[in-house]
């Protein structure tokens, strides 16, 4: 008799979501999205693959040449990204072949609908519910009941990827202290023009970053300190104001936003560790895990990295106990995401700094540092990807 397939039902068709989804049904699972949106949509900006993202991409076995497939391409960051003043001043540089040297390939940057539908492309059908809100979780103990806008479901597993407001982590951590505003808003685009290198610009309290995409597009967005859901009458006003002069190309792509297709979001991140990334048959993955501010460019990343370790963790005959393989996933991964998400609010600390003196030594100091420390800065995260043994 040949084993039953097992089920596993996942809350939300983000990215997390659907690389779990990807990855676990790669392993012969059987695999439900429960998506509360009532269709798919394209809405959404940029995302840069970190090397630590595309090696954990790799482990699941997902193809990055599917990508091309959805008309939105991927691309790989410019040797020019790095940093610099509103003056155009470099305050440093990054050398895509010095990444490529130190951990294997560059980063990637997608347009995020080309990574979802991508993703989604790589499920069979009928394996995303749209429409079908995941509501809450019981148990019959050798199974989870997972209840939905649409009736009830029968799962082996649960992953709960619904969000940085998951509903479920509240469920669950009702005595966690949930989301702490950064002090800062995001404004976030896709530009119908290319580009010729990306960079982020550093000013006082406020940033601007470019990457150019594979379509002749790029992705635009920008920071500021405001109060936590300000919300300027005229954006267009707002982002020239705050950005119309500094150096080039910003004026002339503030020129071409439409701030209809402008997103804007406040930064958040999760107040503190959650105790556990488990709970029986369930795990958190993602911003409903471990909700980061963008400052590293790290979140969707460490999304790709949870589901793979998960799926690897559910694999085979390890993962037969369902609930001791989550429990090991939470093992695996607390630590490092928690780490990731401190550093990251300590880094959107710095870049926002608004008093002159403070950003005029934080400049001095970037400008000091040697390309190849700050390289070296990052490899515990670029390098920081391995599935548990």
């Amino acid at each position: 008799m040949s084993p039953r397939q097992r089920h596993a039902v996942i809350a939300g068709a983000g990215i997390g979501g659907l690389t779990a989804a990807v990855a676990l049904h790669h392993r012969g699972w059987r695999v439900t999205v429960c998506e509360r949106a009532a269709a798919p949509t394209a809405v959404g900006a940029g995302i840069v693959l970190a090397p630590n993202a595309l090696r954990a991409l790799d482990a699941i076995g997902f193809d990055l040449a599917a990508l091309d497939d959805t008309g939105a391409g991927a691309h790989p960051v410019p040797a020019a990204m790095g940093l610099r003043r509103p003056s155009g001043t470099r305050l440093s540089r990054t050398d895509t072949a010095a990444l490529t040297a130190r951990y294997g390939r560059p980063p990637l940057a997608v347009h995020r609908a080309a990574l979802t539908a991508a993703l989604s492309g790589a499920l069979p059908e009928g394996a995303i519910a749209y429409d079908r809100a995941v509501t809450d979780v019981g148990s019959t103990g050798d199974a989870a009941v997972v209840r939905t806008t649409s009736g009830e479901l029968a799962a082996d597993a649960v992953i709960a990827a619904d969000g940085i407001h998951s509903p479920l982590r509240t469920r669950f951590f009702p005595d966690h202290p949930g989301l702490r505003h950064s002090g800062e808003t995001a404004w976030r685009t896709v530009l119908p023009v290319r580009v010729t290198e990306g960079c982020e610009t550093w000013g006082r309290g406020e940033r601007f970053g470019m990457v150019p995409l594979a379509d002749g597009r790029s992705y635009v967005y920008a920071t500021a300190v405001v109060p936590e859901g300000y919300r300027p009458a005229d954006l267009r006003a707002e982002l020239l104001r705050r950005y119309g002069t500094w150096h080039d190309p910003i004026p002339a792509l503030l020129e071409r936003i439409d701030p209809e297709r402008v997103l804007q979001h406040d930064l958040y991140d999760l107040a503190g560790p959650l105790p556990r990334l488990n709970h029986g048959r369930i795990a958190w993955i993602g911003d409903a895990a471990h909700a980061m501010t963008p400052n590293l460019g790290q979140g969707g990343c460490q999304a790709v990295e949870d589901a793979a370790v998960l799926a690897h963790l559910l694999d085979g005959e390890a993962g037969e106990d369902v609930p001791a393989a989550l429990a090991a996933y939470s093992r695996a991964r607390l630590a490092r995401t928690d780490a990731i998400r401190v550093r990251a609010r300590r880094a959107g600390r710095v870049a926002a700094v608004s008093h002159p003196l403070a950003a005029a030594v934080r400049d001095l100091a970037l400008r000091a540092t040697p390309a190849r420390v700050a390289r070296g800065a990052m490899d515990d995260l670029f390098d920081g990807f391995a599935l548990p043994r």
